[in-house]
């Protein structure tokens, strides 16, 4: 009986692919593989096939989709195997595709099956987008943060577990699953096969592989097959949809804040305004996106990835999954603001104390790791050229000059919360560098976290997004100085007490 239902459902399926799907015209042909996926899960994940179900993915074949000319075409590779171009991309062509550089693929109902799908496998059809994806810093988002010693070090100062005893605290590394749960769920988490365990399933016993470090959609997860990264960390699976990518609530997961807060920043701000008040009237599935006849006010992916074109047709942004190429500062910096490093892999960075930072512990830009003036002004002219579609070029140019001056003031702020602390090392107030200890574990190192981490981001970020108050009392410019003062009394309150022993 199970057995017919779950044939029903798929013959149901294929007559609503066949003759509801008005947007393609072409038939809808699904592999023998997928309609063997769909046997089953059809009626064990209703709500994955339901996605499938409405996406691009599930309505139009490759081949069809190759023939695209211009701008409407989003598959960006020239040839794409044989065996998959007539049929629509389903369960079997994304779980079963590359099965030999998978170390997640096990038998399963005859097939060689692989849960993670990854960038490698999307390349087949999206080579380009895989590509820029790999000049991003969220590409290498996992090694930047746990592979950088000063970064993973902050990582312990906030997930490690902490015990008091003797009037002093100690501090055990985070377990895995801290770290998963918390910095790397947006950063990615390694996924490693560590076996294979059995199950008691709907249709029997069957056997699934382990894998550390899942679930997981980090931006740049180190997935089984060696590649990084997950495409649905923006447009989600099963849908994998453009539209879900072009809304701001996409990037909200992971910039939220308060150190990298552009979603709430962007919601209070005019353009947020207008997106609530209109994005209902929207067309987010438009190809190409056209500048004041689909939307009439940016969301993140008009700034950072969308091809946009005028109501004339002329390009004002190419389509890029690098999302940096429109940016010529990297206004959450740690610990100042500076130039957009010239690798992805910021690993690689090393300033004069040899430490792995993009900038002095005083402020100042490492040389030769960040990109030069040229690339700055290319990259400062591409936004710029978005904006224009919509404002003059006054606007524009007072906007941005409003921007490089609150840059210039929150790093200046950030030096004097640094001078601080470097002066409590200095009195032995704090234990730091000096001292070969962590420099994000006592009171005051914690103040200075706040400064550039919480404070200085938020006030870039409303001046960057039009945040407005943002940027003066929520998390900006007054705790910017707020905190000074604090880290100035505990540093007063500290010494005193030395001297007082």
């Amino acid at each position: 009986m199970k057995t017919l239902k779950r044939l029903s459902a798929t013959m149901l399926l294929l007559i609503v692919f066949v003759f509801c799907s008005g947007t393609y015209s072409q038939e809808i042909k699904i592999s023998d593989n997928t309609r063997t996926c769909l046997d089953c899960h059809t009626s064990l994940h209703p709500g994955i096939v339901g996605e499938w179900e409405k996406s691009a993915h599930g309505r139009m074949a490759p081949s069809a989709a190759i023939k695209k000319q211009g701008m409407e075409r989003l598959v960006s590779a020239e040839k794409i195997p044989e065996a998959l171009l007539d049929n629509v991309v389903g369960c079997a062509e994304c779980h079963m595709i590359n099965p030999e550089e998978h170390k997640d693929s096990f038998d399963h109902a005859d097939f060689s099956v692989h849960p993670v799908v990854t960038p490698k496998d999307c390349s087949v059809c999206h080579s380009t987008e895989a590509m820029q994806y790999e000049k991003n810093i969220m590409y290498h988002a996992y090694g930047n943060l746990m592979n950088n010693p000063v970064y993973s070090d902050l990582v312990t100062s906030i997930n490690g577990i902490q015990t008091f005893e003797n009037m002093s605290l100690t501090i055990a590394p985070p377990d895995d699953r801290t770290n998963a749960d918390s910095c790397l769920s947006c950063h990615g988490t390694m996924l490693k096969v560590s076996g294979t365990e059995t199950r008691e399933t709907d249709l029997g016993e069957m056997d699934f592989p382990v894998i550390e470090g899942w679930p997981n959609q980090g931006v740049g997860r180190i997935n089984p097959d060696g590649s990084k990264g997950s495409c649905a960390s923006c447009h989600g699976r099963h849908a994998f949809s453009m539209e879900t990518a072009r809304k701001p609530d996409a990037c909200s997961r992971c910039h939220k804040g308060p150190d990298v807060p552009a979603y709430p920043v962007y919601k209070v701000s005019k353009h947020g305004n207008i997106y609530s008040s209109e994005e209902k009237s929207w067309d987010f599935g438009a190809v190409p996106w056209t500048i004041g006849k689909d939307f009439s006010a940016p969301t993140c992916a008009t700034c950072h990835a969308s091809l946009l074109t005028d109501t004339e047709g002329n390009v004002v942004a190419e389509r890029s999954h690098q999302m940096n190429d429109r940016l010529y500062k990297r206004i959450f910096g740690l610990t100042y603001a500076h130039p957009h490093p010239v690798s992805p892999d910021t690993t690689l960075i090393r300033n004069k104390a040899g430490l792995p930072l993009p900038t002095e512990l005083t402020g100042e830009p490492v040389e030769g790791f960040l990109i030069d003036q040229a690339e700055q002004d290319k990259r400062k002219g591409a936004m710029q050229k978005i904006c224009l579609s919509c404002h003059s070029t006054g606007w524009v140019e007072g906007h941005f000059d409003r921007l490089e001056n609150t840059i210039t003031t929150t790093n200046r702020m950030t030096l004097t919360a640094t001078e601080v602390l470097m002066e409590a090392w200095a009195k032995g107030a704090a234990n730091g560098l000096d001292k070969k200890e962590s420099i994000f574990n006592e009171g005051i190192e914690k103040k200075w976290i706040e400064q550039w981490l919480f404070y200085a981001n938020s006030t870039r970020f409303a001046s960057a997004m039009s945040g407005a108050d943002y940027g003066a009392f929520d998390n900006g410019r007054y705790y910017l100085s707020k905190n000074i003062q604090d880290m100035i009394e505990w540093l007063k309150l500290r010494v005193k007490d030395k001297e007082k022993k």
